[in-house]
């Protein structure tokens, strides 16, 4: 069991760096003239793809929290 949650918590770490990597790529794309809008679009869809898997992830390691 132990050793579940240790890979769970290494697995939210390795999320939470590439949402943050996403965030910066996300922020460089809008600066890019001409804009890239289907890139852009595609680049938030996975950032809040990723959000959405490091929640479920977080509730299922402390689901008592919620109670």
């Amino acid at each position: 069991m132990d050793e579940q949650l240790h890979s769970l918590s290494r697995r939210l770490i390795e999320l939470r760096m590439e949402h943050a990597d996403l965030d910066v790529l996300i922020d460089r794309v809008a600066l890019e003239q001409p804009l890239d809008e289907l890139s852009l679009r595609r680049l938030k869809k996975r950032r809040l793809g990723l959000r959405d898997l490091i929640v479920r992830i977080e509730q299922a390691c402390d689901p008592d929290e919620l109670a």
